[in-house]
């Protein structure tokens, strides 16, 4: 089934009200970060600043701990209260391949315009006022739709010529009401690497929340892997020659580890990753290069980096993607914390723009 197809099956959700989210993105760092302690070495190579008090001593990372078990017997979750917002079905376009890819933004942006209209008719002005932004002569949508959540697969850049073409997967909190943060991380690569890349930001999943079931366990990466391994495919179809980079953050590291066996990818990069769900870089069965990074103030350091049976379900990632026993390529991520990766100017940024270049002999190491 075909990235359209996929779209069109996908069955109608109520949608989730915008969240505390922690995206990838540019210039957003709302979140608690772990600080660092004076005079010791960084984890995994990762810059320590002296003077720093720490922001996560050992009793939040017991409460945090407990947060998760608690959020697996007793999850919060607003969006069962949400009210539906009307939304049209995604609209129908031909197989992408070079030829089609102006006709598929068209009508994905008329398909914006229309969802647009249909929010605010029905008195959501900020999902109107979101997806209307989307339907801007300027926006190229591989994929678009309104329905529940929402799903989006936006290109920056020339797809079909680029030399270089990087897909970016989300984690938590991530959706139509909040995609702007996420959208700010892949301009902010799409200009770092130059004209001969292409940008994907790759809203193709339900994301999980922040405090949630979910979260903590595998369920919506299960269902995610499949459309993400196909709409490779469908990239492969327009753009058969470049080189080709998995970015994944967050919780989107465990989407990208079940997808990866057998993907046609040259790197897969993981950043701020919870774990993946396999004990080793091995573990994944894909030829391509893998990455790991994490930034010092990355509060993820402090999420338990194990795998528990708890009420018949499996709770956590385990192993670190940035410990040596993982196996992966650690390069340095800076001191940023776990939304900055892609924030101009960074440590984290540069390198990420070199994997994605194969410029991997300039990429600095953790």
């Amino acid at each position: 089934m075909g990235l359209r197809g996929r779209a069109a099956a996908r069955p109608d959700r109520s949608a989730r009200p915008s969240r505390t989210d922690r995206p990838v993105q540019a210039g957003h760092s709302r979140q608690p970060g772990q600080a660092d302690q004076p005079g010791q070495a960084g984890r995994q190579g990762q810059p320590r600043h002296r003077g720093k008090r720490p922001r996560w001593p050992r009793a939040r990372r017991g409460l945090l701990a407990a947060l998760i078990t608690g959020a697996l017997v007793a999850p919060i979750s607003a969006a069962a209260t949400h009210p539906e917002i009307p939304a049209p079905a995604p609209a129908h376009t031909a197989p992408v391949t070079p030829t089609t890819l102006d006709s598929a933004y068209a009508a994905n942006r008329a398909n914006a315009a229309k969802a647009s209209r249909m929010a605010a008719a029905h008195g959501d002005r900020s999902r109107a006022a979101a997806v209307r932004s989307m339907a801007d002569p300027s926006r190229r949508f591989l994929t678009f739709d309104a329905r529940g959540s929402g799903r989006a697969s936006e290109v920056f850049g020339d797809l079909a010529k680029a030399d270089h073409v990087a897909v970016l997967v989300p984690g938590s909190d991530t959706s139509l009401d909040t995609y702007d943060r996420f959208r700010a991380g892949a301009v902010a690569l799409h200009q770092r690497l130059g004209p001969r890349a292409a940008v994907i930001a790759w809203l193709g999943y339900e994301t999980p929340g922040t405090i949630s079931a979910d979260v903590v366990t595998t369920g919506l990466a299960k269902e995610a892997a499949p459309e993400l391994r196909e709409f490779i495919r469908e990239l492969r179809r327009v753009n058969g020659h470049a080189g080709l980079t998995l970015l994944c953050h967050s919780y989107g590291t465990v989407v990208g580890a079940r997808a990866a066996s057998g993907l046609d990818i040259s790197d897969l990069v993981l950043i701020g990753s919870p774990g993946t769900g396999v004990d080793s870089a091995a573990g994944l069965h894909t030829k391509a290069r893998v990455w790991a990074g994490r930034g010092g103030d990355d509060w993820i350091a402090d999420v338990p980096h194990s795998r528990a049976d708890l009420f018949g379900t499996t709770v956590g990632f385990g192993t670190d993607p940035v410990s040596p026993a993982f196996g992966a390529r650690v390069f340095a991520a800076g001191d940023g914390g776990h939304s900055d990766y892609l924030k101009p100017g960074s440590v984290s940024l540069a390198n990420i723009a070199r994997i994605v270049l194969g410029e991997t002999s300039e990429t600095t190491h953790g």
